[in-house]
């Protein structure tokens, strides 16, 4: 029984001991806990007041670098400002001497204006006295003419009338004269300017002549062992042979026509002889070359007998011989100076012009292509250029220069030039082209302006070679039609292909129209 009671005393004693080992333990941690704390808050403290030291340390001295820089831009400031205030004050001095003068030549202006209005004062008086002055002697005139002002004036106006009247006969007499004189000019300028409608191309040239052989062995001949043969046949002659696959042909390529006419003559003379060699070649060269200087030479004289004209230098008769070897468009370029100058004379017969002048234009306006193979530059300008050094007229050479208008058109000589150059190229069975490749190519021309803004008609004249733009005023201006005429041009330069040269004219018209009723 003893031991059931005393377990639970012993129990609680237990219990009672160790609460009270655990409360002075617990007494004896949160003292040191206490003590800890203190010692961080103290280090807390501490830590503030040095921060607090260092910020405030840092601030000075970010005021006092604020400070400096300030007081600087103040320095700087006050600087700009008396800079600024000197420069005012030498305006202010420049100003006041500027109101010194202008008040000195405003009290010169009123004594001026002054001495006007006495002049004024004194010209009006002296204007009364004249007018009594004037009166008194047309009074005294009155009587001693026995005319009153009226019937006076009157006399003087029918005395005028009769002078204007005998002036004016007289200007009307010459006007009618200049007239006339006008009209007739006028009117073979029309007619001339009419004519010049028609034109041809430019020419494409044929530099090349072909030599036919009886058979393919002679190609084996002309070449000769090792190409000896037609090495001295181009060396002696100045040309360039071709052999191909042509057969039965020789292809002889040259831009001089002389050249080329020799070296083909010297073929056919050592074909129809047999004996090829070099030896005989050069031979055979110099023969063919007396020859055809000899058919130049009559050529020449040929057409100026034909044509009644004399007085050609010599030279210029040895080119106009060379044009019956060239070529244009399969024409032959010595007959077609012919027809140009049978033309020429023909139409200058009809306008009362010098039919001679005109017909001796027409057969030299294209000797420049008897040597343009040699000299740079269009043969219109290389043939003036010859014929006004071998002391041919002004009108000739002038016109020879302006029949592909690279020289200015100057007189009807020209016009008729030019004329007569279209009319036998455009003939019928002159030149070779087909009719297809020329419409379309005229249609190509109108189709390129037409696609470009403002372009109201477009006109393909002169056989293709020039294009005429109407434009409208109210889209194109003054200045866009020099743009409008250089963009169709490029435009036709990189879709088109075409012989010589193409002129674009861009044409801008504005008309005022008003109905008096």
């Amino acid at each position: 029984m003893t031991v059931y009671i005393l377990t639970p005393i012993a129990v609680l004693l237990g219990i009672l001991a160790g609460y009270l080992y655990f409360s002075r333990r617990a007494a004896a941690g949160l003292g040191s806990a206490r003590e800890q704390s203190e010692k961080i808050l103290t280090a807390a403290e501490n830590e503030k007041r040095r921060l607090l030291q260092e910020g405030e340390a840092k601030t000075r001295e970010r005021l006092l670098e604020m400070k400096e820089k300030f007081e600087e831009e103040v320095r700087e400031n006050t600087g700009e400002l008396k800079k600024r205030e000197r420069r005012l004050s030498a305006k202010e001095e420049v100003l006041d001497r500027k109101l010194a003068g202008l008040d000195a030549k405003e009290d010169e202006l009123a004594k001026k204006r002054q001495e006007i209005q006495d002049r004024e004062q004194r010209l009006q008086h002296e204007r009364e006295e004249n007018e009594k002055y004037r009166d008194e002697i047309l009074g005294k005139l009155e009587q001693v003419a026995q005319l009153s002002r009226e019937e006076a004036k009157q006399q003087l106006i029918a005395g005028i009338e009769a002078e204007a009247k005998h002036e004016a006969a007289k200007r009307i007499r010459q006007i009618e004269e200049e007239a006339r004189e006008s009209a007739e000019k006028r009117a073979k300028n029309i007619i001339a300017t009419a004519i010049s409608r028609y034109a041809g191309e430019y020419v494409t040239e044929r530099t090349v002549t072909v030599v036919n052989l009886p058979n393919e062995e002679m190609k084996g001949r002309i070449i000769g062992r090792e190409g000896r043969n037609i090495r001295a046949i181009e060396a002696a002659t100045g040309v360039d042979l071709i052999i191909d696959d042509t057969p039965e042909a020789v292809v002889v390529s040259c831009f001089d026509p002389i050249r080329r006419e020799v070296a083909a003559m010297t073929l056919q003379k050592l074909i129809s002889d047999g004996r090829i060699h070099p030896g005989r070649i050069e031979e055979v060269v110099k023969k063919a070359e007396k020859t055809v200087a000899q058919k130049v030479r009559e050529a020449g004289d040929q057409a100026t007998f034909d044509l009644g004209l004399h007085g050609i230098h010599p030279e210029i008769l040895r080119l106009v011989g060379t044009l019956q070897f060239r070529y244009s468009y399969a024409q032959n370029i010595y007959q077609h100076s012919l027809e140009v100058a049978f033309l020429c004379g023909v139409m200058a017969n009809e306008l009362g012009l010098n039919v001679k002048l005109a017909k001796r234009a027409g057969l030299l306006h294209d000797i420049g292509k008897a040597i343009d193979h040699e000299v740079e530059g269009s043969h219109a300008i290389i043939g003036a250029e010859f014929a006004k050094k071998h002391g041919e007229q002004p009108e000739v050479w002038h016109a020879i220069g302006a029949h592909h208008e690279e020289y200015k058109v100057e007189s009807i000589i020209d016009v008729l030039v030019m004329a007569a150059d279209a009319l036998s190229g455009a003939r019928p069975g002159a030149r070779r082209e087909m009719l297809e490749s020329y419409v379309k190519r005229l249609e190509d021309l109108e189709r390129i302006s037409n696609s470009f803004k403002g372009v109201e008609k477009s006109y393909a004249i002169q056989a293709g070679r020039e294009l005429r733009i109407i434009v409208e005023s109210e889209q194109v201006s003054d200045e866009d039609t020099v743009v409008l005429s250089r963009d169709i041009a490029r435009r036709i330069e990189q879709e088109m292909t075409y012989p010589g040269q193409i002129r674009v004219m861009v044409i801008r018209e504005t008309r005022a129209v008003e109905i008096a009723k």
